[in-house]
C-alpha cells in the first residue's frame, strides 16, 4: 500500500509514484511509446482577460474524447478499469485496500495516473469525495481530478479519479491571482475559505482549507445544492480538481449544464471533436484531431465554455446559498 511504502522507504508519495512509472515504462512498450510521444505533442495558447487557455493536439486521447458513454455501449463492453480486463503489463500501487493506482497509458501529463476503485461501482462523487481528499494528501505534488459520469468520464460505470503533476493546468497558477479579489470571497473561517468566479469563461467555485471535515462539509453542501438544479440526474453535472499543498487542500469545482457542445455533433468542417472534462476546465483543451487543433479559435473556446458551464441564474443562486446558508 502507498502509505506503507512511504513509511518503509522514507520517500514521498510523489517520488514513489515516479519510480513506479519508470518501472512500468520499462516493461510496457505501448505505454512507453505514448509517453515518448508527448515530446512531439503540439500546444498553443489563447490569452483572455487576465488568464489563458492552452490547446493540446494529442491524438492518443481520441479514445476518451470520442468515447461512447451511453448505457447500451457501456453494457456491451468490458470495463477496462477492472483488474481482470487490464493489460498484463499494467501493474498497481494499492491505496488503503480500496483503490489501485495505475499508470495511464494514454497520457496528457508527463506523469499521468488513474486511481480506480478495486470494486466495480458507479462513478459517483458523493461516494468518493472523502477518498479523493485523502489520496490527494498522500499524492502531494499531483493534482487529482474527477470527471462526472456525464462530464467526460470514459468509464462512468467504475469509480475512479485521475492525477497529473501540479502546474500543468493554468488554473493552478491563476487561482493565486483570482483569489486576491475580495469581491469573489463567499465565506471565510479560521481554517477555510470559499470563492466563486463567474468571469473566467467557465463558472468555478474554489475551496481552500486546512480542515478535512470543513472541506467535506463544504463539498457536500455545494453538491446537494447543485442537485436541486438537476433533480432528474443521478448526480449533478460536475468536474473537480483537487490538490494538497503545504498542509492545505485546494479544490476547484466546475458545475455544468451540458456534456458536449454543439461543435462535437456538427458535421464536416464545422465539427470540433472536443468533449470538455476536468483538464479542459483547468485550462487545457485536448484536441485529438490535428484539423481541430489548427482551426480552433479563442471565440470557439469561449463559446464551448459558455455552452457547457452552469448558467448564470443557477450560479448566482449557488453563490447566495454558500454565503448565507453554509455553516461550519
Amino acid at each position: 500500500m502507498l502509505k506503507n511504502l512511504i513509511a518503509q522507504t522514507g520517500k514521498s508519495g510523489r517520488q514513489l509514484l515516479l519510480d513506479f512509472q519508470t518501472l512500468q515504462l520499462g516493461v510496457w512498450p505501448m505505454a512507453a511509446a505514448n509517453y515518448e510521444g508527448l515530446r512531439k505533442i503540439e500546444e498553443k495558447s489563447f490569452v483572455f482577460s487576465g488568464f489563458r487557455v492552452k490547446v493540446q493536439f494529442n491524438p492518443e486521447r481520441i479514445r476518451s474524447s470520442a468515447a461512447k458513454v451511453d448505457q447500451k455501449s457501456i453494457a456491451e463492453r468490458a470495463c477496462f478499469l477492472c483488474g481482470k480486463n487490464r493489460p498484463a503489463e499494467q501493474k498497481v500501487v494499492e491505496w488503503e485496500g480500496r483503490y489501485h493506482i495505475l499508470l495511464n497509458p494514454f497520457p496528457i501529463f508527463r506523469h499521468h495516473f488513474t486511481i480506480a476503485a478495486i470494486e466495480h461501482i458507479d462513478q459517483r462523487f458523493y461516494g468518493g469525495m472523502v477518498d479523493m481528499l485523502m489520496i490527494a494528501a498522500d499524492m502531494e505534488g499531483f493534482t487529482l481530478f474527477y470527471n462526472g459520469p456525464e462530464c467526460g468520464a470514459s468509464a462512468p460505470d467504475h469509480l475512479h479519479f485521475q492525477a497529473g503533476e501540479n502546474s500543468f493546468m493554468p488554473v493552478e497558477s491563476e487561482f493565486k491571482k483570482l483569489k486576491t479579489n475580495d469581491n469573489n470571497l463567499l465565506l471565510s473561517t479560521e481554517k477555510s475559505k470559499i470563492w466563486a468566479f463567474d468571469h473566467y469563461l467557465r463558472n468555478m467555485v474554489s475551496i481552500e482549507t486546512s480542515d478535512m471535515i470543513e472541506g467535506i462539509k463544504a463539498l457536500e453542501f455545494i453538491f446537494d445544492k447543485l442537485g436541486t438544479f438537476q433533480p432528474e440526474k443521478e448526480e449533478p453535472m460536475l468536474n473537480v480538481l483537487c490538490y494538497f499543498r503545504e498542509g492545505r487542500w485546494i479544490i476547484h469545482l466546475f458545475p455544468r449544464k451540458l456534456h458536449r457542445p454543439s461543435q462535437f455533433f456538427d458535421e464536416g468542417g464545422a465539427q470540433i471533436l472536443l468533449s470538455p472534462a476536468s483538464v479542459d476546465f483547468g485550462g487545457v483543451f485536448i484536441t485529438p484531431r490535428k484539423e481541430d487543433f489548427d482551426k480552433i479559435t479563442a471565440a470557439d473556446i469561449a463559446d464551448i465554455f459558455g455552452q457547457v458551464t452552469l448558467d448564470k441564474v443557477n450560479f448566482e443562486q449557488l453563490k447566495e446559498s454558500i454565503s448565507n446558508e453554509l455553516k461550519f
